[in-house]
């Protein structure tokens, strides 16, 4: 891409995000993320959250899904939050900065649970996008197969799956394998996911 078509991109960006209204409710509310409300509402139609929970998050920075799950499961819950990303501190999270490809990290993650299984683990991660399709599908799916697997070796039986998929090329393949993994899978785009995104969350119940 030519550099000028790289700075009108940019700006184009820019302006959605600040004239976004779900990023001023982010800033009004206190949410670190407009995510924070995908979540909300998510949980408002499926009950993700109750008090006591443990809770695994994937992708985790800048902290709008793991300051919403701390919010939601209590003092008495807990939240481990993963991310390549540097994310700033939230009460009652404990975050794990690294690739969790990498054994240390993954190994991190599995110590912070100890003998506890995962209630729910949530993945929202996605790649940086360069425009190119032929490129991010493959880069969102490996992603989102890599979120499958840790959900596999950590969720407790019957536990439950939130993950951000994005339509295309190997879609249909995972929520195949989704199915095949869970009692129940279910589609949710919420009105916080812009319109024009091909991203759309699969949740999978109780894992068999």
């Amino acid at each position: 891409m030519a550099k000028s078509s790289r700075s009108k991109t940019s700006k184009a960006w820019l302006k959605e995000h600040f004239n976004d209204p779900w990023v001023a409710k982010a800033q009004e509310q206190g949410y670190r993320s407009r995510a924070s409300f995908k979540l909300l509402e998510m949980h408002e139609k499926d009950r993700l959250f109750r008090p006591g929970m443990t809770v695994l998050d994937l992708g985790a920075a800048p902290g709008g899904w793991s300051q919403v799950a701390g919010q939601l499961i209590g003092g008495k819950g807990t939240v481990i939050a993963s991310d390549i990303l540097a994310m700033d501190a939230l009460p009652d999270v404990t975050f794990i900065e690294g690739d969790f490809r990498e054994d240390e990290i993954y190994e991190q993650i599995l110590a912070s649970l100890g003998d506890r299984r995962a209630d729910l683990v949530m993945s929202d991660m996605a790649p940086n996008m360069s425009g190119n399709s032929a490129v991010d599908q493959p880069r969102a799916m490996y992603l989102a197969e890599l979120a499958l697997d840790m959900a596999e070796r950590v969720l407790e039986p019957d536990g439950q799956f939130l993950v951000k998929v994005f339509q295309g090329e190997g879609f249909e393949e995972y929520r195949k394998a989704l199915q095949s993994r869970f009692k129940r899978v279910v589609s949710r785009k919420p009105a916080a996911s812009r319109a024009r995104s091909t991203e759309v969350y699969q949740l999978g119940f109780g894992l068999k």
